[in-house]
């Protein structure tokens, strides 16, 4: 079994790259599960319901989310399709969930989001003890669970990777919109990578137009985001599972 996990979409931008590539990559590598972040996918901040139905339209298994989850109000109106998944520790009694399981031929599938506490400005729940709860909870009626951390520091992403180690199929990270080049597995088993990466403009600052961008570093100034225009870049990485016992064989990088 083949597992795509594409990196954060940006903007419209971001999801026309995505419905460029996805069907020459599918075919190409051969893929049977895809899990999407769309967190950014309304033009850098939440995600509307045009956005959701364009991706779901694309044969997505999982749309996941993170700071910006509650960008949009539309995701009001389709929070518990089973495709959308948010982070699984916002405080209790939120709209939503955080993980759910999926099935792929006689495998049984987990997603689970998570969001980090560190330089994100977001109250939240210790991913951690929320990790080993899940996991716990569900180990036993899974055959692959597969975690989306999307969080800014790198020490707390390869923190929850050691401590996930041997308990959970992946741990991938999102957010910080640049692919990192330490993907590997892990001493117990589990694939891990700090950050897949993003999916939008190419020449851009984490997909945010060039002087917009700068003029707010040069003058401190507020200067409104807005998508950079250009070629777009798709970035991924690629979880190949061995269908016998379920262990990970390798993961690749797909960037630009």
């Amino acid at each position: 079994m083949k597992v795509l996990a594409v990196g954060d979409l940006v903007g419209s931008a971001g999801i026309k790259e995505l419905k460029k590539r996805l069907g020459e990559i599918k075919q190409k590598e051969q893929i049977d599960f895809v899990i999407v972040n769309g967190e950014n996918a309304a033009e850098g901040m939440g995600i509307t319901k045009q956005n959701f139905e364009d991706i779901v339209a694309l044969k997505i298994d999982v749309i996941t989310m993170g700071n910006h989850t509650w960008g949009k109000k539309d995701i009001f109106q389709f929070i518990d399709h089973p495709k959308l998944i948010r982070p699984a520790n916002y405080p209790k009694g939120v709209v939503g969930k955080g993980y759910y399981i999926y099935t792929w031929q006689e495998k049984k599938i987990a997603v689970i989001n998570l969001i980090g506490r560190v330089d994100i400005n977001v109250l939240s729940e210790n991913p951690f003890i929320v990790a080993k709860e899940i996991v716990e909870k569900i180990q036993n009626e899974v055959d692959m669970i597969f975690v989306d951390f999307h969080a800014e520091a790198t020490a707390e992403k390869i923190a929850m990777g050691y401590f996930l180690d041997g308990k959970v199929t992946a741990v991938f990270g999102t957010h910080t919109h640049v692919q990192t080049a330490d993907e590997k597995i892990l001493p117990k088993g589990t694939a891990y990578i700090t950050d897949i990466g993003m999916t939008g403009p190419k020449n851009s600052v984490i997909g945010m137009d060039i002087e917009a961008s700068l003029k707010r570093f040069e003058t401190t100034l507020p200067e409104r985001y807005k998508i950079a225009s250009g070629e777009s870049v798709l970035n991924a990485i690629i979880l190949e599972i061995d269908d016998k016992n379920n262990q990970v064989k390798s993961i690749k990088r797909l960037d630009p």
